[in-house]
């Protein structure tokens, strides 16, 4: 057996036989699922009911608030136009009430556009004034439509609500929302790829700070080559990673397995929800859920995990080289920290990069690019792939990210034989770069 398989083989094993990578392997799903749960529970929990006191000194506007108190249970509104200002404005000051709506009288409709004011001890949010705005300009629209003797009821009825139904052009009805679907789930890869690059990245370089200060790399490197020792830390450490992947992968196919026979669907890549279930779906809801897992069964499953593990692989080389050399050229983890920025700079960027470009474009220049830059592809690309990517360019982004893994290797092997066997030194950047001409 070669040494660099032997570093692998004792990479491996030191990391899988870890409490903490046995215990996180099995409880983080159980976690994410948790926290998830937790976000829903919170979201459907109702705020505390907060009072805002009117002032409606035209009395235009105060039954169109009111009236909102049975359907809008998040603010409730006291009509209080009889009570003095200055005593309202008191016990505003006082968190008597959430906060005051003042409307002025006015002679026209122009004026009522700028004189209403809102008076609280706190800025309220966005969506709160948005709605008073809205329920003021209705009010303000409907009279002057009357005034102009046009029929609001017939302009009301003359008005159309639009529901687009989508349809695939083999036939197939589809759903809404299938893009936000999509990136989420390739989303939800590339952050994994983004968490765990930094994860397992910081435990090759705190390998190698260890070594180094215990001054057990000077009994090792006597015995094999510093850029055995890196490749070996860098693939065990790699093995390890998918492993847990692996088993990830295993549990959440398992539940999405059994979430499609509870709701009844048919798997495959030509699956249909048969039309005998589809009349005996009572509730909506029911229907829409086996819509929704049909397609995602109909994703490219096997090219977003066939995708996910080369990039994880292609991505945590590249970036565990920088780790290692890194923990090489320091001593301690705080002297690490000035070195860090630079590479975790263009994973923070991929991440905006895909959320904000591909879920709009994913076949844009912005996308395409980024997808092919061997720092941000691992990310960029696999939020791409659920939305259909051509071969060649899956072909082209792949041969940059290994070829890119290569030349870094080449450099980061040459900071690593040299700064492995430095003590007492805090590097500068011109002195790792020195260390490159050796």
């Amino acid at each position: 057996m070669s040494i660099v398989s032997l570093i692998i083989k004792r990479e491996f094993i030191a990391k899988v036989r870890n409490k903490s990578f046995i215990v996180m392997t099995f409880l983080s799903p159980l976690l994410f699922v948790g926290i998830a749960v937790f976000v829903a529970y919170l979201s459907s929990m109702k705020a505390d009911t907060k009072r805002i006191a009117i002032h409606d000194e035209s009395g235009m506007f105060v039954k169109e608030f009111t009236s909102q108190n049975n359907k809008n249970k998040a603010y409730k509104y006291l009509d209080l136009s009889l009570i003095d200002l200055k005593f309202l404005k008191d016990s505003i000051t006082n968190e008597s009430y959430e906060g005051l709506l003042y409307i002025p009288k006015a002679s026209n409709s122009k004026d009522f556009e700028s004189k209403i004011q809102f008076i609280s001890n706190s800025s309220p949010s966005i969506s709160f004034i948005e709605n008073v705005q809205d329920v003021i300009a209705n009010k303000l629209t409907k009279n002057n439509l009357e005034k102009a003797h046009l029929d609001t009821l017939a302009i009301k009825n003359a008005q159309s609500k639009v529901n687009i139904s989508l349809t695939k052009a083999s036939g197939e009805e589809s759903v809404k929302g299938l893009n936000e679907i999509k990136i989420g789930i390739g989303g939800a890869f590339g952050y994994l790829i983004m968490m765990f690059i930094i994860i397992y990245g910081n435990m090759v370089m705190r390998s190698v700070i260890e070594e180094k200060t215990s001054r057990i790399v000077e009994i090792i490197i006597s015995s094999v080559k510093p850029f055995q020792l890196m490749m070996g830390k860098i693939i065990g450490t790699s093995l390890a990673g998918l492993l847990q992947f692996f088993i990830w992968a295993i549990i959440g196919m398992s539940l999405m397995f059994a979430a499609s026979v509870f709701f009844g669907v048919n798997v495959g890549p030509t699956a249909r929800v048969s039309p005998e279930m589809m009349q005996t779906a009572q509730q909506e809801m029911t229907g829409t859920a086996q819509m929704y897992i049909k397609e995602l069964w109909n994703l490219p499953i096997a090219s977003i995990l066939g995708g996910f593990v080369i990039y994880f692989i292609g991505g945590y080389f590249l970036y565990s080289s920088f780790y290692a050399a890194i923990g090489a050229a320091v001593d301690n983890q705080t002297d690490s920290q000035q070195f860090l920025l630079p590479i975790i700079m263009p994973l923070m960027l991929s991440v905006y990069i895909g959320f904000f470009t591909v879920i709009n474009d994913p076949h844009g220049t912005i996308a395409v690019v980024f997808s092919m830059i061997p720092l941000t592809s691992p990310i960029v690309m696999l939020m791409r792939i659920p939305f259909g990517v051509p071969l060649w360019q899956i072909a082209i982004s792949v041969t940059l990210l290994f070829g890119s893994f290569f030349f870094v290797v080449w450099f980061a092997a040459k900071i690593y034989r040299i700064g492995i066997l430095m003590y007492g030194k805090k590097p500068t950047w011109s002195e790792m770069y020195r260390w490159l001409k050796y």
